[in-house]
């Protein structure tokens, strides 16, 4: 069968949390990114918690989501602080809030920490909010801790897995998604999986897709179960999309 490279760019490009997390972001670079996200049918947006408020309005009625970041990117926020910041992206229009495990203390065993981090994230922004936990997988050591992280994000009511901050020098990777997905495969209700950080060609984000459609069933994937994180990726993938002249 032919691989057919617009179909596949198309498909993920629905699939992107276009991203601008960078530490000059401004007002106008976020109504530029929220311009780009409409034009393009990306899944949602996902800016700095001040930016949340001017992102809801630009993409108001449009289909695509506001997502921030709380936590974010160090994961050793404290839990009340942190459940407020998610609280007021909320209510400035947030739909989406990206959480970081609190993963130093949890490795080290401080599980409990970690609990009343999430659990305060997940009380803060109750359904239909979407909560994605990141576990900043490539600071983990092993398939098993990455498991075990994903495990311990479901219990606490993670509704995605993400695998990174994109602020660490191992970021997504094929073997941490591997390890996501095969927990996430067995939760008992339906959980999504973020690959986030380092994704910017065509080629590894179709990767990606093969991965999960081999892995889950090719009709499991869709903006609601898979996203990508990413800031670079949508360029490569529009340029799919055009025809040669």
């Amino acid at each position: 069968m032919e691989f057919d490279r617009v179909r596949v760019a198309r498909r993920a490009i629905s699939m992107i949390d276009l991203t601008d997390l960078a530490d000059d972001a401004s007002p106008v670079a976020v109504e530029a990114l929220c311009a780009e996200a409409m034009s393009h049918g990306v899944a949602a947006v996902c800016v700095w918690p001040d930016f949340v408020a001017s992102a809801a309005r630009a993409l108001n009625g449009s289909g695509v989501s506001v997502a921030t970041v709380v936590d974010f990117p160090t994961g050793e926020e404290r839990p009340f602080a942190t459940a407020v910041l998610a609280e007021r992206a909320i209510a400035d229009g947030a739909d989406e809030i990206d959480v970081v495990l609190p993963w130093r203390a949890w490795m080290a065993g401080g599980t409990e920490r970690a609990a009343r981090m999430l659990d305060a994230v997940r009380s803060a922004a109750p359904p239909p909010v979407t909560v994605k936990v990141i576990i900043e997988s490539g600071q983990l050591a092993s398939p098993h801790l990455i498991a075990d992280a994903t495990r311990f994000a479901i219990d606490h009511g993670a509704d995605f897995v993400k695998t990174s901050t994109g602020k660490t020098p191992v970021s997504a990777t094929p073997e941490a998604v591997a390890a996501i997905l095969d927990v996430v495969s067995t939760s008992d209700r339906m959980v999504g999986v973020k690959a986030s950080g380092g994704i910017r060609t065509f080629d590894q984000a179709a990767g990606y897709l093969s991965q999960v459609d081999d892995r889950m069933g090719e009709s499991w994937a869709s903006p609601a179960t898979f996203r990508f994180g990413a800031s670079g990726l949508l360029a490569a993938l529009v340029a799919e999309t055009v025809s040669p002249a």
